[in-house]
């Protein structure tokens, strides 16, 4: 059962958030974080990406890197920008794109219900991307950058959410890139009482995204041993049938010394091949294959996609195994230099943007994972491969803070 508690959160005074408030670290390289927080002192991407603030070239995971973020997230706090609640509550975190809102729960979490798996996972950590975060939590002793948790939603609890919404919120600004985001406090003893016994009869809770962010919180307890350390880490809980999936297209280097003939008459052994088609594909099992300046659409052959195995079903797995690994030798998609994900909110014209400039020979526009495969996974104790969701909106760094 979900142990979740609430917890004095830091955050921004409500007329800095829009000035505050930034993407996660994860999702920008350097040179476009430093290109964000240009003229913008505020900026949270000062502490989520310091190395904005140090000369060009210096080591992503050098200690000045951290140093710069402590420092960086100090003066923040001291010019009163940060503001620590009196007391603790739970917050209600909502998130408007376009036509699509969700809302979350944002709670401290338990990370000895992560380490014991009643927080379920279903990918791998990179060990340097973990190390990383580990080092950030640890310099500025706080979880900056929230869990995207998921649960299977509960009809009493979306009641009270919509009530709670109805009323004044704390924090509501629009960000540069249209998503609105929007916050409420849960402060009354009674509200929190309710909120914790929910929770408590939800059996399993499943990370959506923020693998890294979790495995770090798991590792900085174990570290400390409950030591300076309140054992819980930072989280905001969606109901399962609230959140937007989507793609995450591949785009490949080269065609592995196969000529463009070879390659269509290796995809036409696993695939139905229709050119001339849309770039989105409609359906699970189909996939968009842009190459030589053409969309075709792919349709697994139906022997691919015969299994009950949650993980064999995915259309990442079935690519994987059939296309990427024995048609372009590529066995390992997190390590290969020939291989790169986009995520679906660039769209699929991006994809042919990298494909017309020649750095990328060719390009598979997929069709989204859905929470329920995802869900079915965790509970199997199973593993996704890597890069199969891209969840939007993303959750905003510095709309609340967790100080451990």
């Amino acid at each position: 059962m979900a142990t979740l508690k609430p917890f004095a959160a830091l955050r921004p005074q409500p007329e800095l958030a829009a000035q505050i408030c930034e993407l996660p670290y994860d999702v920008m390289s350097s040179e476009e974080a430093c290109q964000l927080a240009v003229g913008k002192p505020l900026s949270f991407l000062h502490v989520s990406k310091p190395e904005i603030d140090l000369p060009a070239g210096t080591d992503l995971y050098s200690p000045a890197v951290y140093a710069k973020g402590k420092e960086n997230f100090a003066k923040l706090i001291a010019q009163g920008a940060l503001k620590q609640d009196h007391k603790p509550n739970f917050y209600l975190y909502r998130q408007i794109m376009g036509q699509h809102a969700q809302v979350g729960l944002v709670a401290a979490a338990s990370c000895e219900e992560y380490l014991a798996n009643i927080i379920k996972k279903h990918e791998f950590t990179r060990p340097d991307k973990e190390d990383d975060r580990v080092r950030h939590i640890e310099a500025l002793n706080s979880q900056t950058g929230p869990v995207f948790l998921t649960y299977r939603a509960v009809a009493a609890f979306d009641a009270f959410v919509a009530k709670k919404i109805a009323g004044l919120p704390a924090v509501d600004f629009n960000g540069k890139d249209g998503v609105r985001h929007t916050s409420w406090a849960i402060s009354s003893a009674d509200e929190i009482k309710f909120v914790e016994t929910q929770f408590a009869q939800i059996p399993f809770l499943y990370i959506a995204d923020g693998h890294h962010r979790s495995a770090a919180a798991g590792r900085v307890f174990k570290s400390r041993n409950g030591a300076g350390h309140s054992g819980q880490f930072l989280a905001v809980l969606f109901p399962h049938n609230q959140l937007q999936i989507l793609p995450y297209n591949r785009v490949l280097k080269d065609l592995n010394g196969l000529t463009p003939e070879q390659l269509l008459q290796k995809l036409a052994a696993v695939f139905d091949l229709a050119p001339g088609a849309a770039p989105k594909p409609t359906r699970k099992h189909e996939l968009g294959f842009y190459f030589q300046g053409q969309w075709r659409t792919l349709s697994f052959k139906a022997q691919y996609t015969a299994t009950s195995d949650p993980i064999e079903r995915l259309d990442v797995t079935i690519l994987q195994k059939q296309i990427l690994a024995p048609i372009f030798d590529i066995d390992d998609p997190r390590t290969s230099q020939r291989i790169n994900f986009v995520g679906g909110i660039r769209g699929t014209a991006e994809l042919e943007k990298l494909v017309n400039s020649g750095e990328y020979a060719c390009a598979f526009s997929m069709f989204p994972t859905s929470i329920e495969d995802l869900m079915s996974i965790a509970d199997a104790g199973g593993i996704m491969p890597p890069k199969s969701t891209w969840f939007e909106p993303k959750l905003r760094d510095a709309m609340f803070c967790h100080l451990i």
